[in-house]
Order: structure tokens, then C-alpha cells, then sequence
């Protein structure tokens, strides 16, 4: 068989065992985010996506949980060393309470969002994947993708903090685009896995959604800067006869 072939890997027969359905509740979601992240390859996701509990609703569950933690944790990092750059003020305490306040407060609604745009953009993969022939359904492609996405964000809410900490943000920088490129492998391994095609068909489901979003962004800005451009022409324009003048 040439090493090129991309025809997908079928699922296991009826009957056999999967690895990641035999323990229900928190200890499975452990097993499934690990073989997830551990085991980077496309049978992983079969028997993931043909899990008993691969839901939409464990998926959405998942996302807030993950986003909401890593939003907490991570603010309260970042407060805690705001606060201590604050140096002898007697606003210190003030402003330290003020930033954990706002911190705990903020983190469901940011986990709430998430799972709205997580939802939102595996649908549009998942639309497109079946204009592509696809022959998965949305529920497991979004508990498929929660699968690695969540461990993920659970191991970056670490680097987070410090990516303003001089010298260490190189790291963690360089750190955070390997986990990118990373999370897109395995998300169109998800996408391929789910749907059972090839890898252009997968290819084009993920990268299609950036591309288009790319394109209205870019359209935005120039009808933008096309409805705008002569107001900030005038702007500077008088800027410049007030400079003049003063001279």
C-alpha cells in the first residue's frame, strides 16, 4: 500500500472494546482528555467519537469548565503579580481585592462565551465537512474536539501569566505556538477521523472557516477605511494647518 493512501481507518467491529467508554463521570473524562492528547492519531478519534458519551452537552460541560478554570487561575496569577508590582502603596491590598473581585466575577461569563463560540465554530467545521462528503455528526465531532481541547487549556493557563514577565515570554511564546500548531494537527485528525475521509477534505473543513473569517475581517476594514479615510484626511489636515499657524 503506497504511504501516500488516504483512505480513513474504519472503526473497530461491533462489539469491541473501546477504550475511552468503559468508566463513566470525571475518571473517563480524564482517560479520554489524555489518550486524546496522548495518542495523536486518527483511530484515537473513532473510538473517542464512538464513546456512549460522546454528547454535545458533555462537550459544552467540558469547555466551560476547562475556560472558566483557566480564566480564574490565571487572573488570580496575574493579580497576585500586579498587586506585588504595586511595591509599598497603600492602595496595594485595595487594588489586589479589586482585581480578584472582578476576576471571580467575570470567569463563568468568559466560560458561558466560550462555549458559545466553541459550538458555534464546530458547527461551521462540521457544515462544511459534509459539503465535503462527511459522514460524521455534530455531536461527535464536538466531543471529539472538546477532547483535546480541554487539556490543552488546562496545561496553558500556566504559561498565561507569565507571558508578560520579561525573558520568560520567549519561552512560553514559543511554547504556545508549538501547542497551536499542536491543536490544529489534531483537530483536522478529529475532523477526518469523524467524517471518514481524506485529509484534503479535513484539511479544507478547518482551514476554510479561518480563511473566510480572514477575508469578511479584511473586507470590514477596508469599507472601513474607505468610508473613513477622508474624515481622518480632514482630521490630520487641520492638525497640520494648527501646527502651521503656531509656527
Amino acid at each position: 500500500m503506497s504511504q501516500f493512501d488516504n483512505t480513513p481507518i474504519m472503526s473497530e467491529p461491533a462489539g469491541a472494546p473501546n477504550p475511552t467508554s468503559g468508566v463513566p463521570g470525571p475518571a473517563g473524562w480524564v482517560q479520554t482528555w489524555i489518550k486524546a492528547i496522548s495518542q495523536p492519531n486518527e483511530q484515537t478519534f473513532i473510538d473517542i467519537s464512538e464513546s456512549p458519551y460522546a454528547q454535545s452537552k458533555t462537550a459544552y460541560l467540558w469547555i466551560f469548565i476547562a475556560t472558566t478554570l483557566t480564566y480564574l487561575v490565571s487572573g488570580i496569577i496575574q493579580a497576585v503579580i500586579a498587586g506585588m508590582g504595586i511595591g509599598g502603596q497603600n492602595g496595594m491590598g485595595a487594588a489586589l481585592g479589586g482585581s480578584l473581585v472582578a476576576v471571580v466575577c467575570l470567569s463563568p461569563i468568559v466560560g458561558a462565551l466560550s462555549v458559545l463560540f466553541f459550538a458555534l465554530g464546530v458547527a461551521i467545521v462540521q457544515w462544511i465537512a459534509k459539503l465535503f462528503g462527511g459522514a460524521g455528526t455534530y455531536n461527535k465531532l464536538t466531543y471529539a474536539v472538546a477532547s483535546f481541547s480541554v487539556p490543552i487549556s488546562l496545561v496553558s493557563m500556566f504559561l498565561i501569566p507569565f507571558s508578560s514577565v520579561p525573558y520568560l515570554n520567549i519561552c512560553t511564546g514559543l511554547i504556545s505556538i508549538g501547542v497551536s500548531f499542536y491543536s490544529l494537527f489534531l483537530e483536522i485528525t478529529a475532523v477526518k477521523a469523524v467524517n471518514r475521509f481524506g485529509w484534503g477534505q479535513a484539511i479544507g473543513s478547518v482551514v476554510i472557516p479561518f480563511v473566510a473569517i480572514l477575508v469578511v475581517c479584511g473586507c470590514v476594514v477596508g469599507i472601513g477605511i474607505a468610508i473613513l479615510g477622508p474624515m481622518i484626511g480632514d482630521i490630520f489636515n487641520q492638525i497640520n494647518q494648527s501646527l502651521q499657524g503656531i509656527q
